[in-house]
C-alpha cells in the first residue's frame, strides 16, 4: 500500500510540474500607428556589431525558420544594398536575444523598420520545464513559441 501512495504522490507531483510549465507568456509587441502589412522582407542581422554568441549557434537554424514560417522572405544583409528603394521600405532588420536561466529560457525577437531603425515589432517566446528537462530543451521550446508569434504576427497570405 505505501508503494502505491508512493506512485500516487510522484504522479500527482510530475502532473504539477508539467502544469506549471505551461504556465509561461509568450506575447507580440507591436508599436502604434504602424502597418505590418506593409513589410515583406527580412534580414536578419550578424556583422561584426551585432553576432550571435557561439554557445546559440545551433539554435540559429531556428531562428531562420522562425521567419521561414512567417510571410516575410529572408534577404542576406549581404544583399540589403541591391533591393531597390521600394522593396529597402518594406524591409524589416531583425534582431534576437537570449535569456537563459534555470527557472525559464526566453527567446525574444525584435523587427527593426530597415530605413527609420524604429523598432515596431517584438515577439517573445518564454518556456519553463523548472530544470527537468534541462536548458537546452527549454530554449529550444522558447524559440518554438517565439516562432508561433513570429508566425502570427506576420501571417502568411492565404
Amino acid at each position: 500500500m505505501k508503494k502505491s501512495n508512493g506512485y500516487l504522490a510522484l504522479l500527482i507531483g510530475m502532473l504539477v510540474v508539467m502544469m506549471m510549465s505551461g504556465c509561461t507568456s509568450s506575447r507580440t509587441t507591436v508599436s502604434h500607428n504602424v502597418d505590418l502589412a506593409k513589410y515583406q522582407y527580412a534580414s536578419i542581422i550578424n556583422n561584426d556589431t551585432y553576432h550571435i554568441p557561439a554557445e546559440l549557434l545551433e539554435y540559429e537554424i531556428q531562428l531562420f525558420d522562425a521567419i521561414d514560417g512567417s510571410r516575410l522572405k529572408l534577404v542576406s544583409d549581404a544583399r540589403i544594398h541591391t533591393l531597390s528603394q521600394q522593396e529597402q521600405e518594406k524591409l524589416l532588420l531583425v534582431k534576437w536575444g537570449v535569456s537563459v536561466k534555470p527557472e525559464e529560457s526566453m527567446v525574444v525577437v525584435s523587427f527593426i523598420d530597415y530605413l527609420t531603425g524604429r523598432p515596431v515589432a517584438s515577439c517573445r517566446g518564454t518556456y519553463t520545464s523548472l530544470g527537468i528537462a534541462g536548458a537546452s530543451y527549454d530554449l529550444s521550446s522558447a524559440i518554438k513559441k517565439t516562432a508561433k508569434q513570429v508566425s502570427e504576427t506576420f501571417p502568411k497570405s492565404e
